[in-house]
C-alpha cells in the first residue's frame, strides 16, 4: 500500500516579476496578489510518501536556517521550522524519515534539511536515519555553481550531506537502489542543470513532483517561466513533454510553490491547445494504493 500527504513548510515572499520572468504584470497579477513591495506569497511544500513501512519525504522546503538579516532579504515569513510541525501533525518526527528525495539543492527546496537558526549555533543536518537522494549532474553543479546561481546553494549543507555517508546520487536514466523499481525519474535542465523529477504510480494514474520545472498552477501555461530559470526555452520544451505525458496517463502534479493549489490533474483544451489544471486540491491528506 502506498499513501501520500502534502506537507506545508515555511512560506516566503518573493518579487512577482522575478517569479514570472518576461510575462507582464498585467497578465500575472490576474493569478496572484502582490504586497506593497510587489512580492507574492509562495509555499515551500513537501510530499510525504508512505509505502512498505517506509517514510519517504520529497523535498524539505526552505526551512528556518537563515539568520535574521538573510531571512528578511529572502522573504521567509515564519521564524520556526514549519515542516517539522507538519510532520508532527502526520504523526512523525524528522528522525522517522527513511529517505529524502531532493529535486535540486537550491536553498528554498533543501534548506529544510537544516535545523532552525539559533544565535551562536551552527545549523545541523536533520533526518539522521535518511538516505538523501538527488541527481548526480545537479550535485556537481551545486559543488561548482555558475556565478548566476551561486547564491542559491548552501555550501555548509553540501559539506554536511557529503560527510553524512548517506548521500545517493542518481545518474540520468538510472533508478534509485534505495527507492527501488516503484520510482521513476526524469531530468530537466531548464531551471537548473540536472534537476531530478520523481514519479510514482497510484491506482488512478501517476503522481509527479516537478519542483521548479512547474512550481505552481500558473506555470502550467507553456510560455510562463521564471526569471530564475537558466534556460527558459529549453524549460518550455521539457514542460510540454511532461504535460503531454500526464494528459495521456491521467497524471497529477504536486506543486511545491503554489499557496492555493497543492495537487491537480492536467488537461489540454482541444481547440486552443492550452494546458490547464483540473480537480485542484489545496492539500491531500492521503491517497491509497
Amino acid at each position: 500500500m502506498r499513501t501520500f500527504t502534502t506537507l506545508e513548510g515555511n512560506t516566503q515572499r518573493l518579487d512577482g516579476g522575478a517569479m514570472f520572468g518576461n510575462a507582464p504584470k498585467a497578465l500575472w497579477s490576474r493569478w496572484v496578489e502582490t504586497d506593497e513591495h510587489n512580492r507574492i506569497l509562495l509555499s515551500c511544500r513537501a510530499l510525504l510518501v508512505q509505502e512498505d513501512e517506509r517514510n519517504i519525504l520529497i523535498e524539505t522546503g526552505i526551512g528556518a536556517f537563515f539568520e535574521p538579516r538573510l531571512k528578511e532579504r529572502y522573504g521567509v515569513v515564519e521564524d520556526h521550522h514549519v515542516l517539522l510541525e507538519s510532520l508532527a501533525t502526520a504523526g512523525l518526527q524528522h528522525e522517522d524519515i527513511d529517505v529524502v528525495v531532493l529535486t535540486h539543492l537550491h536553498f528554498d527546496h533543501a534548506g529544510g534539511l537544516l535545523s532552525a537558526w539559533a544565535e551562536g549555533e551552527a545549523a545541523c543536518l536533520l533526518f539522521p536515519k535518511a538516505t538523501y537522494v538527488t541527481g548526480q549532474r545537479h550535485w556537481h553543479r551545486a559543488k561548482r555553481p555558475h556565478p548566476r546561481d551561486q547564491a542559491s546553494f548552501i555550501p555548509h549543507l553540501l559539506k554536511l550531506l557529503e560527510n553524512s555517508g548517506r548521500l545517493e546520487l542518481i545518474a540520468d536514466g538510472e533508478s534509485s537502489p534505495t527507492l527501488g523499481k516503484g520510482w521513476r525519474f526524469r531530468f530537466s535542465d531548464g531551471h537548473t542543470p540536472g534537476l531530478m523529477i520523481p514519479e510514482f504510480d497510484m491506482p488512478d494514474g501517476p503522481v509527479v513532483f516537478p519542483g521548479d520545472l512547474i512550481p505552481g498552477a500558473p506555470w502550467v501555461h507553456l510560455p510562463i517561466t521564471m526569471g530564475y530559470d537558466r534556460f527558459p526555452e529549453a524549460l518550455i520544451e521539457e514542460k510540454e513533454e511532461l504535460l503531454d505525458s500526464l494528459v495521456a496517463r491521467n497524471g497529477r502534479l504536486v506543486f511545491t510553490h503554489d499557496p492555493e493549489v497543492a495537487v491537480a490533474h492536467v488537461t489540454r483544451d482541444e481547440h486552443s491547445g492550452r494546458y490547464q489544471v483540473s480537480a485542484p486540491k489545496r492539500s491531500v491528506m492521503s491517497s491509497e494504493r
